[in-house]
């Protein structure tokens, strides 16, 4: 769809207002077809909400997001198509409900995938409904006569803590994607755009993120992890198949390394990002991970802290297992730069990443203060574990 902005007009910003409207953050969709402050402001809030980039603009994303959220469960009839799956937050009514009643519908993300439809088939067969998976009229009815099985907290929560359990605090056997960003003729963020000057001025964030997910790979490959890269070297292939070949490894954790820039030079630091929104939708995993590998980072290298944040993009909203996207510092400020331009400082960002991932199947367990454990105490870990 063609991108809108402050000062467009016609049909589709008239779409747009409805659909705002409708959601209750415009007052009204009455008047001229136009995108003004008032709208402008309300798509900022959507977005802010939806777990989106909060620029104004709605382009594909905050349309698509729009179109889900006008979706109520029982508006339509909701079923599994493997070529063009369903999508909304009726979907994610319909799974929330199946987690309550105890069937696993998997993260309830909005997408009416193969476990969703799974649990759905389960949920009819014991309540003597056809199960076809189809969410229709008697299904919708069953749903709403049977209370709740879970109570105390989030059903998927429990079941995400409870897999990290039981998959033991050894890094060993288990599968982890390194989602290096961008790659072949996109290189990302060029510091030469933004006037950096020092150690830092020819990096790009393609081979930034490519030679740190190399030696993320090493490290974990030395611990025991089966380790898969998103892409070659020379490839940049769509969030929606970088998911994809995690979905296919069967991956216990992705984890995305990108940098960052800005238009102005004093913006820095490092921030995490992991799949959630204001609507109460998150990856606990996710987030657990997300805050290790961000304090790691800053005990080790010094670089500011811009904290960790639930959003819904693709890669993050895609993937099955819990995944992170990390923005290691801003390639438009000198500091950052600089940082990610030494040989050592991106050693000790490989090496704070390996730990976080350690703590966070540790549970807690024999914890060391942030920025103490070294890679030689947990590789010693994992030969006496």
């Amino acid at each position: 769809m063609q991108l809108l902005r402050l000062g467009d007009r016609g049909a589709a910003v008239a779409e747009v207002r409805t659909a705002l409207a409708d959601l209750g953050h415009l007052p009204t969709a009455d008047g001229e077809p136009v995108f003004d402050l008032s709208v402008d402001h309300a798509v900022r809030a959507f977005q802010q909400r939806r777990g989106l980039i909060v620029d104004g603009l709605v382009g594909t994303a905050t349309y698509r997001a729009l179109k889900e959220a006008s979706y109520k469960l029982g508006a339509r009839t909701l079923i599994y198509q493997l070529s063009a799956p369903m999508s909304g937050d009726d979907v994610v009514g319909l799974q929330t409900r199946l987690l309550e009643l105890g069937y696993n519908s998997g993260r309830p993300d909005g997408i009416f995938g193969a476990q969703t439809d799974q649990a759905l088939r389960s949920f009819q067969r014991e309540c003597g409904i056809t199960s076809d998976g189809i969410c229709g009229p008697a299904t919708l009815r069953a749903l709403g006569y049977l209370a709740r099985m879970a109570s105390g907290g989030s059903p998927q929560r429990i079941r995400e803590e409870e897999a990290v359990r039981l998959s033991g605090p050894q890094l060993r056997g288990k599968r982890i994607v390194i989602d290096p960003g961008h790659g072949g003729d996109d290189l990302g963020v060029l510091a030469s755009h933004y006037g950096v000057q020092g150690p830092g001025a020819e990096l790009n964030e393609a081979d930034v993120v490519w030679d740190l997910a190399t030696l993320l790979e090493g490290r974990l490959a030395a611990t025991g992890v089966e380790t898969f890269l998103s892409r070659p070297k020379h490839a940049n292939p769509p969030d929606s198949e970088r998911a994809a070949f995690a979905n296919s490894c069967g991956a216990d954790l992705l984890i995305s390394l990108h940098t960052d820039a800005w238009s102005s030079p004093h913006a820095q630091g490092v921030s995490s990002f992991y799949f959630g929104n204001a609507e109460g939708v998150s990856s606990t995993v996710g987030e657990m991970l997300g805050g290790f590998i961000l304090r790691e980072i800053v005990a080790r290298t010094g670089m500011q802290s811009c904290q960790h944040h639930g959003r819904t993009w693709d890669l993050l909203r895609l993937t099955k297992m819990p995944a992170v996207h990390v923005e290691l510092g801003y390639l438009s400020n000198d500091e950052d730069s600089a940082v990610l331009a030494h040989p050592r400082m991106r050693d000790a960002i490989a090496e704070a990443i390996v730990v976080a991932v350690k703590r966070l199947y540790m549970l807690g367990i024999d914890d060391q203060p942030t920025g103490t454990f070294t890679f030689a105490e947990l590789l010693a870990e994992e030969m006496t574990g």
